[in-house]
């Protein structure tokens, strides 16, 4: 294969593990089947201090790297994101990058400065979850999805938060240089080819807005109180002193999804917080979170996270209740 420049854009307060991550699943892929050349850019040579103190070398700066003879850029995010984006000498480089490369990609926030050299304009992207609401409002032309783990539209690659970086990298390699190299990769770094599930699976509570008024906050907080209670809107609506009818326009309006929906994003919730901290089974903890069975838990788990109840226990759980005495469970898969 011809040899690709991989140029990956760092500048003061970047995540580290933004440039780390890409960079080592594109230096394992050349060493198993070659064809990339890495380099590291900043706004200028040297130095360059990441957000957590780590000092990184830039081998070079933007204006000694020929746009045109890019072609893959990654552009790491981090904390310093905010004031790199101002930077006109970077943006600009990027820009001109964007419009000869085969391939623009960024990780975590440094999808904002893709979006400020305006290479997101009418396209998807994602970020990450905790950036979604501020991406959307600060730049409204891009069509913002914070679920996926990584979004291609086109020429344009764009990922979720730090790790993400490198499930990005490996699908990269696999476009280049095919599932085989990309495997061989992921066994060699002990990595998910394919990551099962989305961002939501590691959010935090960022789903709903705040109720406005005293009638609707009443009904939010009769949910929250116990998720596995009855919460059908007649009973939201006795909470709330309304009609049914009335409560169901005016939670529509104020928090962007009617109740029935509200209620059980509160339930996955819960059963995702006793899936992690407690040891009691799948069935109990349905039963309790207001799910009625574990089969209805396992598919409204699928739909919402894309994976399994017993799965998001073996990932999440905490370890006072990993290293406590096994309970027996059973679950249908």
């Amino acid at each position: 294969m011809k040899e690709r420049t991989v140029v990956f854009v760092i500048y003061e307060g970047f995540q580290p593990l933004d440039l780390v991550g890409p960079h080592e699943v594109f230096h394992h892929a050349g060493r198993l089947a070659g064809g990339y050349r890495c380099q590291v850019v900043a706004p200028r040579s040297g130095p360059v201090q990441a957000a957590s103190g780590l000092p990184v070398h830039a081998g070079y700066g933007v204006d000694e790297v020929d746009p045109g003879s890019v072609d893959t850029v990654v552009v790491a995010g981090g904390q310093g994101v905010d004031q790199a984006r101002l930077d006109a000498r970077l943006t600009g480089w990027i820009r001109e990058a964007g419009a000869s490369a085969r391939r623009v990609t960024s990780v975590c926030s440094g999808a904002f400065l893709l979006a400020a050299a305006g290479l997101l304009d009418g396209r998807r992207a994602t970020t990450h979850w905790a950036r979604e609401q501020q991406l959307i409002r600060e730049h409204p032309a891009v069509e913002v999805d914070c679920e996926p783990i990584f979004i291609r539209d086109g020429p344009v690659w764009t990922s979720a938060g730090v790790t993400a970086g490198m499930d990005l990298a490996l699908a990269l390699v696999e476009d280049d240089l095919g599932r085989e190299v990309a495997r061989a990769v992921a066994r060699e770094m002990v990595m998910f080819l394919r990551r099962p599930g989305g961002q939501s699976q590691f959010s935090v509570a960022l789903w709903s807005k705040e109720p406005a008024t005293d009638p609707v906050r009443a009904a939010v907080s009769a949910v929250h109180a116990d998720p596995g209670a009855r919460h059908g809107i007649a009973d939201l609506a006795q909470n709330a002193r309304l009609s049914p009818r009335h409560l169901q326009r005016r939670f529509t309006a104020e928090l962007g999804m009617p109740p029935a929906a509200y209620v059980e994003r509160v339930r996955v919730e819960a059963a995702q917080h006793a899936l992690a901290d407690s040891r009691d089974t799948i069935d109990a903890i349905a039963l309790r979170c207001g799910f009625g069975s574990a089969e209805t838990l396992r598919r409204t788990f699928h739909r919402h996270l894309g994976i399994a109840p017993s799965e998001y226990r073996a990932r999440f759980r905490s370890t006072t209740a990993a290293h406590a005495e096994p309970q027996q469970e059973q679950e249908r898969s």
